[in-house]
């Protein structure tokens, strides 16, 4: 099956400029000057749209256990809302348990995933035990396409890890290449906190949000990137919300540390506000690290100019209102941490191009290429040229839509963005050449997605 998407304007995030786009099967055969002559099956008409390719969202968690529940969202319903959302490829999070083998848990992961995905998908590997036995494994997850290791300094007793397990860590991906990636927020001072909150009769919860100051996000970026520092080891900041641990990671980059960090919509768009909606409303908006002041904000966006926020993941975690996030009524320590975004992160994203926070071009560099080489995907992801997988959105600049949880497909009861209205949409998906989105409606099917076995990340100097 051969497809044209004919008269659109291709926005790579080196430029941008007027193209035909040649399908050929899973792959994109040629970029072809307007007006000449090709034969295809089908023929797209882009006009007055946008061609970018698919989303890379880089950080999601289906199915993810946590606090006697899971995340709502399963890699079948997850997949599918990304897709629509314009995300063509996800790289989930396999969750070791203390006491497990990184190899059985990458098993398990996969008996969820495989055969259940609308899109390609991948996995990071979180390390929450860390022994001799798992560090050995790190070189067998690396041959299985997996070279990103997810660490905690938060969660005492869950996933947290001490600085002598995270430097033993980050040694072995030294050795190997493998990037670590860390939840930096200081859980020891932080647990202290939310006792005293609680012993004092404090439940709401925006509780959650003043007991995880945003100084301690700063203190436990700058530790990492010390450790990191000392043993030579590249390191990712996952989920990056104040602006004490951004200038951390840009002070470690202007010296040519491999310091890479990522933020997401929520951290942009959301605030301490959001946490502390009347009755049990804040609810919604518990995540960890927490919804910030408003003046973070605008941090964050030059964070994302100057590219020391080098992605926009969602950390898309979502439970619903009734039955889970209720589970904290309280107790705000009990809310299950974690928001739904992984449907409306390339939409959000436009929104900085409307309003002059990013180019376009940065738009997908930040949505797509960045994380495709940040993780080993690129130029089979990640870019609009030939020999690329055929994942490709046609996107409506200006189209209006309100984002609403009437209307979103994925499996939560609620919006974190109810009612900002947005412009621009997507129009059309196609998934390695396969058309998943058109005309309003879903024409993909489960088990189209793959397993991407990933290389090392591209940005290591």
């Amino acid at each position: 099956m051969s497809t044209l998407i004919r008269n659109g304007l291709v926005i790579n995030a080196t430029g941008s400029h007027a193209a035909d786009v040649l399908i050929d099967g899973e792959h994109i055969a040629a970029l072809v000057t307007p007006g000449f002559s090709v034969q295809a099956d089908e023929v797209v008409d882009a006009a007055g749209k946008y061609v970018i390719p698919g989303g890379i969202d880089a950080h999601t968690h289906m199915e993810m256990p946590f606090g006697g529940t899971q995340s709502a969202d399963t890699f079948e319903t997850g997949t599918t809302a990304a897709a629509w959302g314009g995300t063509t490829t996800i790289v989930d999070f396999a969750v070791q348990p203390k006491g497990s083998s990184l190899l059985s848990t990458l098993d398990k992961w996969h008996s969820k995933a495989d055969g259940n995905c609308a899109v390609d998908y991948g996995f990071h590997m979180i390390v929450s035990d860390v022994t001799d036995e798992s560090l050995k494994e790190m070189d067998s997850c690396i041959a299985a396409g997996v070279n990103s290791f997810k660490m905690f300094m938060a969660y005492p007793g869950v996933f947290y890890a001490t600085d002598g397990e995270i430097l033993r860590a980050m040694q072995k991906a030294r050795e190997t290449g493998a990037t670590i990636m860390m939840h930096a927020e200081n859980g020891i001072a932080i647990d202290q906190l939310v006792a005293q909150a609680l012993a004092s009769g404090l439940g709401d919860p925006v509780q959650h949000g003043l007991t995880r100051p945003p100084e301690l996000e700063g203190e436990a970026t700058s530790r990492a990137i010390q450790l990191a520092k000392v043993t030579g080891s590249p390191l990712y900041i996952v989920h990056l919300s104040a602006s004490q641990a951004l200038d951390a990671v840009t002070a470690a980059r202007d010296t040519g540390q491999n310091v890479f960090a990522e933020t997401c919509p929520q951290y942009l768009y959301l605030s301490l506000e959001d946490l502390a909606r009347p009755g049990f409303e804040g609810a919604k908006y518990v995540a960890s690290p927490p919804l910030r002041p408003k003046e973070h904000q605008s941090s964050l966006w030059r964070g994302l100019r100057t590219n020391d926020l080098s992605v926009v993941s969602t950390d898309h975690c979502p439970f619903c209102f009734k039955d889970q996030k209720q589970l904290g009524v309280g107790d705000f320590s009990k809310i299950p941490n974690g928001m739904p975004g992984v449907e409306h992160r390339v939409d959000l994203l436009h929104q900085g191009v409307v309003k002059g926070e990013i180019t376009r071009e940065r738009w997908v560099e930040i949505v797509s290429t960045t994380p495709a080489r940040m993780f080993g995907m690129y130029p089979r992801k990640g870019v609009i040229a030939p020999g690329a997988d055929a994942d490709v959105v046609v996107y409506d600049p200006k189209a209006s839509q309100t984002i609403s949880a009437d209307t979103h497909h994925m499996a939560v009861d609620y919006s974190a963005y109810e009612g900002f209205e947005v412009t621009g949409k997507v129009d059309t998906v196609f998934s390695r050449g396969r058309k998943v989105i058109a005309d309003g409606a879903y024409h993909g099917s489960t088990g189209h997605g793959r397993f991407v076995s990933r290389d090392l990340n591209q940005y290591l100097v």
